[in-house]
């Protein structure tokens, strides 16, 4: 975290009540269904949609795209803004999907705290652990929710201890599980002495809430069974003395998460998660940038893309650039500075959005994100600001993992691909290399799911049929140094030379031993993995 100083004023209080997450998962751990529930709680939306229900009933909110409909996953992250019990939240769902990792990485940057989501019955998968990382790079503070506890799951002991040796991060109990899979009634609410009891009848109703007074109440016995009683009243005082109790101020440097038990898909434990990002979530943090951080209480009006979004609107052909702000309070019609270009943008139609649908922004505040519509000025990385220069860091663009050259259907439409292309790379969909030697473009993904998300968007958006070959290469390194020696390499290696769409130089590599040979050959040229998102 950024220096957590104790000193710094207070936050202006439209500020303060902003909390901006995303929801980090393995695929199907019940993310997307959580998301909806939100929504559901916020009175954004009446009834949620489920990613498995039947016909119309199962469009959820934020699964947007066509391929996302069809087959019940998110690849692209959306964004969400509601309001609940005096907070506003800020909602990023993220893609689960390892193929899609790098957009999540990218989101990460763009929000102060994380929910982690885990199943009941698998406990925590090779995609949470890697996203955990990320976060934890980050000291994001993270908030579990245990989910599909109304189906078998193992032992609540077992996942809090896998939590805890997996991720190594303290976990303490919110929430207590009474019963599970078909015996899941409920759950006893540890940190405000109640009993959470879930209705199966249904699915988009308030779960019941009794207050009682400690588990010595005589009340219990009319709603837990004595089994089950007995049992939570054993596993309470167990984990009261095993586990460490809830300290706020751990929570917030991401050395300890709180876990909720519920059941997403019954609406259940959502509002006590919900309750819990109000308490014990960030407000908006400051943010890394050069030449100083920016802090959310800041007058001045700063932003930074973390994503770009083409064609939400097919009918458009519009991008949006998703804008974190960092500081101040904006207005619509405001004019910024894009830093990279040195240009003021009159940002006259912002909008909020609640995934796919949007509405104008006439506001916004520090910790709130907007989308910006564009024809193409506002790449991801971007900055923009009331006229300082300043940049914000840690943006990061991967190398690719697989390459395929690509090319259209049609040989006279080859203008057409090289302008989707160009629309894919600057929204950080995929790496678009264009080599010195041979026409044609290679494309870079970090999985190869978005070879056949590329393939699709490109047909159904370009109206292009394209098709996908293998390549030689096998990954790509950017290429550092100072002029004369990047010059020597390029002249000596062209058949292994391409740009990149920011026309930054790239070495192709077939095998491990062409990147060693350069290291070899070229002693003052350094080869990298990584890029900043900066221009």
């Amino acid at each position: 975290m950024l220096d957590l100083v104790s000193n710094r004023p207070e936050l202006p209080a439209e500020i303060a009540r902003r909390r901006t997450f995303a929801i980090i998962s393995h695929p199907d751990a019940g993310k997307t269904t959580l998301t909806e529930k939100f929504l559901l709680y916020g009175g954004a939306i009446q009834m949620a949609g489920q990613v498995r229900a039947k016909g119309e009933a199962r469009r959820t909110r934020s699964d947007f795209m066509k391929m996302e409909q069809d087959r019940g996953i998110s690849v692209s992250a959306s964004a969400m803004s509601f309001d609940f019990k005096g907070f506003r939240f800020n909602l990023v769902d993220t893609p689960g999907h390892s193929d899609f990792s790098e957009d999540t990485y990218r989101t990460l940057t763009a929000v102060d705290a994380a929910v982690m989501v885990i199943d009941g019955a698998k406990g925590v998968e090779s995609q949470t652990q890697k996203l955990f990382e990320v976060c934890r790079l980050r000291d994001l503070p993270i908030l579990t929710f245990c989910n599909k506890m109304d189906r078998e799951s193992r032992d609540t002991f077992d996942i809090i201890d896998e939590i805890q040796e997996n991720l190594a991060i303290d976990v303490t109990p919110a929430s207590w599980p009474i019963g599970v899979g078909r015996d899941f009634l409920g759950c006893y609410d540890m940190i405000r002495d109640r009993l959470e009891l879930m209705d199966r009848a249904d699915r988009n109703k308030v779960a019941q809430s009794i207050e009682i007074n400690g588990l010595d109440d005589p009340k219990l016995a009319e709603h837990v069974p004595a089994a089950l009683l007995d049992k939570l009243r054993e596993e309470v005082e167990m984990a009261r003395e095993l586990l460490p109790a809830l300290n706020p101020q751990s929570v917030l440097e991401g050395h300890m998460t709180p876990i909720w038990f519920g059941s997403a898909i019954n609406s259940f434990g959502v509002k006590e998660l919900m309750d819990g990002i109000g308490t014990y979530g960030p407000q908006p943090q400051p943010q890394r940038a050069t030449p100083r951080q920016i802090l959310p209480e800041e007058s001045k009006v700063s932003g930074f893309v973390f994503k770009v979004q083409a064609n939400m609107d097919p009918k458009h052909r519009d991008r949006v650039a998703f804008v974190r702000l960092a500081s101040g309070h904006f207005n619509r019609g405001m004019k910024l500075t894009h830093v990279r270009s040195k240009k003021p943008m009159s940002i006259t139609n912002p909008v909020l959005f609640l995934a796919s649908d949007r509405e104008l922004a006439e506001e916004a505040w520090a910790g709130d994100i907007i989308g910006i519509p564009n024809h193409g000025q506002l790449r991801i990385g971007d900055t923009l600001t009331e006229g300082e220069a300043l940049k914000v860091t840690g943006i990061p663009s991967f190398a690719p993992e697989l390459l395929q050259t690509v090319r259209a259907g049609d040989p006279l439409k080859a203008k057409h691909l090289e302008k989707a292309l160009m629309q894919f790379a600057e929204e950080g969909a995929a790496k678009v290399f264009k080599p010195m030697i041979g026409s044609g473009f290679i494309v870079g993904v970090v999985g190869a799911l978005q070879f056949e998300v590329l393939g699709s968007r490109i047909e159904l958006e370009y109206g292009l049929p394209v098709r996908f070959e293998a390549s030689q290469f096998t990954s790509a390194r950017w290429v550092h140094g100072d002029k004369a020696a990047v010059d020597k390499l390029v002249n000596a290696n062209k058949q292994h030379m391409a740009e990149d769409n920011d026309g930054d130089m790239v070495y192709l590599t077939r095998l491990q031993w062409d990147i060693d040979r350069i290291g070899r050959d070229y002693p003052d040229v350094t080869l990298s993995a990584t890029k900043e998102m900066m221009v």
